[in-house]
């Protein structure tokens, strides 16, 4: 089989990069016996955590799509994992963390290939843990921005450029955003802008990169012809809806950087926040003429998550229930809106995570109160509007700088390659076209009257003649 360049570019690139790692020197450990045990222990579970919404969400978007696409939008949520830690090990915790460039970005030769990492003083601002460890529990954050916005070009968008487009965005739009955000010299940090767990960093980026990649690749043959997909497998949204819910108590939790009160205080309005959510959206639905769904509660408390992430640990428990009901029917009208239009973002990304995000950004605004935190900063309901002027131009930019950024990125792609698979492909399921595996593959097909078997997924040499 002759293999082209395009073919065999990843391997050999992966391939470089591990022969290249066994030449970094070693440096012995840091450790002047600062560390505190506990917050290293809760850290490590909540890396952990973190982690597991990966999978998470690869159940949630895989439930909700044509089954001939279950399997291809599960490997694009999954395969981040794979991408994003090598890439974050070689330059991106760099990018973001690393010694400022002017507050825009990090120096790519202060943790290139992790250098300096094992061996380095903790971080600043997570002073009981090891820097190692900090640098894990923010490539958790990393690897899931991504996978985030498969869904909004689910079913037709290459598997490969896909993978591009993972690269390109970590190192041109998170990287950057994760630097001005959370870097004591970032220019957003600096701004006053306040983002405990990712409103910005994650969700708005996400969501505004998904909206610029639902315009890039276009619609759908299905959304052009209006047809109505019905979901792929229910039960795979909700499994995947507890595993975000319980992978964020360590996303939101966890970005307390302790086992302290505030870890508590954040893991307390995530969990209202989320549950506020899923019944302000199922409720909303039936203000709307339609039955409670799982769909909809399911749906409605990842927004809450989202729209909490940036305040989690800035406002206060009775808040979270106010932000979680708001962010849900906001949320909703902009789907509903969107269903209006020629818009095809598939699993509407950009209403729940990137609207979701923006009302959580500029609420915590709102309702930030040094109460909780004082670190923080009392919000307008605290009485100091200059406050929520700082969240509102802060979201601003980086509603702009990801949009645009994204934009770009989906554009280049399409000029090395195209991004989005042919009409037979589309036709035929990306599970097929870009993976040859089947998600029905030798399984039983259940009717209400008969008990059947599905021939075309039974392997051939099971079949009878």
């Amino acid at each position: 089989m002759k293999l082209s360049l395009k073919q065999s570019a990843p391997f050999v690139i992966l391939l470089t990069v591990a022969v290249f790692a066994l030449f970094i020197p070693l440096k012995p450990n840091f450790d002047l016996g600062t560390y505190n045990a506990a917050d290293v222990a809760f850290l490590l579970v909540a890396t952990a955590l973190v982690f597991l919404m990966t999978p998470g969400l690869a159940f949630f978007y895989g439930g909700m799509v044509h089954r001939k696409n279950v399997l291809s939008t599960m490997i694009k949520s999954v395969v981040a994992a794979g991408v994003i830690t090598v890439l974050w090990v070689v330059v991106g915790f760099s990018l973001a963390f690393g010694e400022s460039i002017n507050g825009l970005i990090g120096s790519p030769s202060t943790f290139a290939f992790f250098q300096n990492v094992n061996s380095g003083a903790p971080w600043s601002l997570a002073p009981t843990i090891p820097i190692t460890l900090f640098a894990l529990f923010q490539l958790m954050f990393a690897i899931i921005t991504p996978g985030l916005v498969v869904g909004a070009v689910a079913e037709r968008i290459r598997f490969t450029s896909y993978i591009l487009f993972i690269v390109m965005f970590a190192i041109f739009v998170y990287s950057p955003l994760a630097h001005w955000t959370w870097h004591p010299d970032g220019v957003l940090f600096k701004m006053g802008v306040l983002d405990f767990a990712g409103g910005t960093v994650v969700h708005i980026s996400a969501g505004m990169a998904a909206l610029a990649g639902a315009l890039v690749l276009k619609r759908r043959k299905v959304h052009q012809e209006h047809q109505e997909i019905p979901p792929a497998n229910i039960p795979y949204v909700l499994i995947g809806t507890g595993l975000l819910w319980f992978g964020w108590f360590g996303f939101n939790g966890g970005s307390a950087l302790g086992a302290n009160s505030l870890a508590v205080s954040a893991f307390a309005t995530t969990n209202i926040a989320a549950g506020a959510a899923g019944l302000s959206w199922m409720f909303f639905d039936v203000l709307r003429g339609k039955k409670p769904s799982v769909l909809g509660f399911c749906i409605g408390a990842v927004v809450g998550l989202v729209a909490i992430t940036p305040g989690a640990g800035f406002v206060s428990i009775p808040a979270s229930i106010f932000i979680g009901a708001i962010a849900a029917v906001t949320s909703n009208l902009v789907v509903v809106w969107k269903s209006k239009t020629s818009l095809d973002d598939t699993l509407d990304v950009f209403p729940c995570h990137g609207v979701g995000g923006i009302v959580g950004m500029l609420l915590t605004g709102v309702f930030a109160t040094k109460t909780v935190n004082a670190a923080g900063v009392d919000g307008l309901f605290y009485g100091n509007p200059e406050f929520f002027i700082t969240q509102l131009k802060g979201a601003t930019i980086v509603i702009i700088f990801s949009f645009v950024m994204s934009f770009a990125i989906f554009k280049v792609i399409n000029l090395i390659q195209p991004i989005r698979v042919s009409s037979e492909e589309e036709e035929e399921g990306l599970d097929a076209s870009q993976h040859n595996e089947k998600y029905l593959q030798g399984t039983l097909v259940v009717t209400t009257s008969t008990v059947g078997i599905d021939i075309d997924s039974v392997p051939t040499n099971l079949k009878v003649s």
